[in-house]
C-alpha cells in the first residue's frame, strides 16, 4: 500500500472532536460510532479543518445543551466549513467535581472547567463558594489539574475524564439538573442524504432574508400551510453583515417531499439569493431525548 493511500485509509477510520481525551464529545464519538478512532483538536475551527482536509472521515460537533443552551459561536463556524451534516446525536451528561488525589471538598477554592460545563453546576458551585475558572474544555481542565496537583484547585469533567487523569470524585453528580443532555451534529464532506423511506427526517439549514418588511413572517409561512413543523429557529449576527440576521433553521421532513419543496420556494422567494443553504437532511433521533 503507498503512503498516499495509507492515509486516506487511516483518515477513513477517524472521527474528530474539539477537546482533550475524556471530553463529553469524546464519549459522544464512542457512542456513534465505536468502531473509528476519536481524534482530539484543540478548537473547533481545528476539528472541521481536520475533516476539510481529509486527515479524519468525520466531526461530532456539539451545538446545544439543554441547560446552558446554544454552544458559542459553532453556527458561525458551520455555514462556512463547507461540510454537511448526516446524522443527530443525544449525549447524556453527567458532571462530575474531580480533583487530585486526596483532596477534600474543603480543601478546594477554585474549579476549573469549559464554560458550558460551569454553566451547568452554576448553583452547584455556588452554593459551595467555590470560584468557577473557564477553561477551553471539560477534560483538558482534568488533565491540567491532574498535572498541577494543587488540593485547592478541582475541575468538572467526565467519569471519563476522571479514570484517564487518575482524579478523585468529589461529587459524582455536580450538574444542576437532571437530565442534562447535549446535542451533536454528526457532519462529512460530502451529504449523506437517504431516500425517503417513511422514517423521520429533520432538514437543517441557514438563510438570510432580504429586507423587506414581514419577511421573516412571509419566509416561514410556507412551512406552515405545508405543514413542516420547524424545530428549532435561532438567529444571529454574521461578521460583517450588522444589518441582516443570519437564520438557523431545523425542521422536520425530508428535502425531496412534496411539502418541503413547496415550503423551500417560499423561503427562497423573500430571501436574498445564493442566501439560503441546506446543511443536510439525515435521520432524526428525537428518542433519544427520552433515554437520556
Amino acid at each position: 500500500m503507498r503512503d498516499g493511500d495509507r492515509n486516506v485509509s487511516d483518515a477513513a477510520k477517524k472521527i474528530a472532536f474539539q477537546g482533550s481525551l475524556g471530553a463529553y464529545s469524546h464519549m459522544a464519538c464512542i457512542a456513534v460510532k465505536p468502531e473509528m478512532t476519536p481524534m482530539p483538536c484543540r478548537s473547533f475551527e481545528d476539528m472541521l479543518l481536520t475533516v476539510q482536509e481529509g486527515n479524519a472521515h468525520l466531526a461530532m460537533v456539539p451545538v446545544e445543551n439543554s441547560i446552558a443552551g446554544r454552544v458559542a459561536d459553532i453556527h458561525h463556524l458551520l455555514p462556512k466549513s463547507g461540510l454537511y451534516v448526516i446524522g443527530e446525536h443525544f449525549q447524556p451528561v453527567k458532571h462530575q467535581l474531580l480533583a487530585p488525589r486526596g483532596a477534600t471538598i474543603g480543601d478546594l477554592v477554585e474549579v476549573h472547567s469549559h464554560a458550558q460545563g460551569l454553566a451547568q453546576c452554576r448553583e452547584r458551585l455556588r452554593s459551595l463558594g467555590l470560584q468557577p475558572v473557564i477553561h477551553p474544555d471539560t477534560a483538558g481542565a482534568a488533565k491540567d489539574i491532574a498535572a498541577r496537583g494543587d488540593k485547592k484547585v478541582g475541575a468538572i469533567a467526565s467519569a471519563l475524564a476522571g479514570e484517564i487523569y487518575d482524579l478523585d470524585v468529589l461529587i459524582d453528580s455536580a450538574e444542576d439538573a437532571e437530565r442534562n443532555t447535549t446535542r451533536f451534529l454528526i457532519m462529512a464532506c460530502d451529504p449523506q442524504t437517504p431516500k425517503p423511506n417513511g422514517k423521520d427526517m429533520l432538514t437543517t439549514m441557514v438563510f438570510r432574508l432580504r429586507s423587506v418588511p414581514a419577511a421573516l413572517y412571509k419566509a416561514l409561512g410556507g412551512f406552515a400551510t405545508n405543514g413542516v413543523n420547524i424545530t428549532k429557529l435561532e438567529s444571529y449576527m454574521r461578521p460583517g453583515f450588522a444589518d441582516h440576521a443570519q437564520f438557523y433553521v431545523d425542521v422536520e421532513g425530508h428535502t425531496e417531499s412534496l411539502a418541503m419543496r413547496h415550503a423551500m420556494e417560499e423561503l427562497r422567494f423573500y430571501c436574498e439569493e445564493g442566501e439560503v443553504r441546506i446543511l443536510g437532511c439525515y435521520p432524526a433521533n428525537r428518542k433519544q431525548i427520552g433515554e437520556s
